[in-house]
């Protein structure tokens, strides 16, 4: 109810929309929140909390409007308050005061928005790839890409697509780009083909936003808290002079993913080690460069068409 001002008052009433998420590991363990980008699904982090789970109670979160969750009423629900209050109650759902919170892109403006409206409910804060800013030219063109109804009616077709849309996202196998690409995608008998799994106002409503650039300086102005900025060193959505600024807050470090734009994909053995070192208290204070593991062909996902 408090976030349908811009509904007309006759048609403001509760409105109940179900959420979805995966859960890993021990739920008594320390919580650990996985928050997805505009487009991403929870499924997306099993490689990461398969990996953590043995030490926390890992949550991934589909977005409304997004992988299993349900769709909101209007288009002009998908927004950030609207993330902001479904993080809200997913904590009371949860019966959990307050968690640690991994957010790409997307997922980050929303955690950088909640830790500032509530303060205390964030212990630590992974920030992988966004910052206060992002420029508005990148975000129309990431809109342009996402804002379309997609019907792949051959697997051909989905493997180039999701494979161009994910180059940059390092490093990453095929198996890992086949598993998104599932998870992500669903078929649709009416369509005669697989489509995207959301909602597509959600990303009109994005590439709506998308016409200016994010500025969330007053919000990172307010956190006290321990935060992990992972960098792709190729990304032009975090660049570089906006990390350095934000290395100017105490108790921010820096983890330089190379050979990798947005986002990293946080599903390797080196990013996975260096991010759970630093969630239990042991990773370096000063910025410092990740490791990259073997490069591997890709067969299935690949940019152009094959030659004939």
């Amino acid at each position: 109810m408090r976030l349908q001002e811009h509904w007309p008052a006759h048609q403001r009433k509760e409105t109940s929309v179900q959420l979805a998420y995966t859960q890993w590991g021990d739920p008594d363990a320390p919580l650990l929140i996985c928050l997805g980008g505009i487009a991403n699904t929870a499924r997306r982090w099993d490689y990461l909390a398969l990996d953590l789970s043995d030490q926390f109670n890992v949550i991934c979160f589909d977005w409304p409007g997004r992988g299993m969750s349900g769709w909101l009423a209007k288009e002009g629900d998908y927004t950030l308050d609207t993330n902001v209050e479904t993080l809200a109650q997913l904590l009371d759902h949860l019966d959990q005061p307050s968690a640690s919170i991994i957010g790409s892109s997307l997922g980050g403006s929303t955690a950088m928005a909640f830790a500032a409206r509530h303060p205390g409910r964030v212990k630590k804060l992974v920030l992988n790839d966004i910052g206060p800013y992002m420029p508005a030219e990148r975000r129309q063109r990431r809109a342009q890409a996402v804002a379309h109804h997609y019907i792949f009616k051959r697997p051909s077709d989905l493997f180039r697509r999701l494979g161009a849309s994910a180059k940059n996202d390092g490093p990453v196998t095929e198996d890992e780009l086949l598993h998104n690409t599932y998870f992500q995608t669903q078929w649709s008998a009416e369509h005669g083909g697989r489509v995207y799994r959301h909602d597509p106002r959600a990303l009109q409503a994005y590439a709506a936003d998308a016409i200016g650039s994010i500025d969330q300086w007053d919000d990172w102005r307010t956190l006290d808290l321990p935060i992990l900025v992972i960098h792709g060193l190729l990304s032009d959505a975090l660049l570089l002079e906006t990390v350095q600024q934000m290395l100017e807050k105490p108790g921010v470090a820096a983890m330089h993913v190379p050979e990798t734009g947005h986002t990293p994909a946080l599903s390797d053995a080196y990013q996975i080690h260096f991010v759970r070192s630093w969630l239990l208290g042991h990773g370096p204070a000063a910025p410092f460069t990740c490791l990259l593991p073997p490069a591997t062909p890709r067969h299935l996902f690949t940019s152009a068409k094959p030659a004939a």
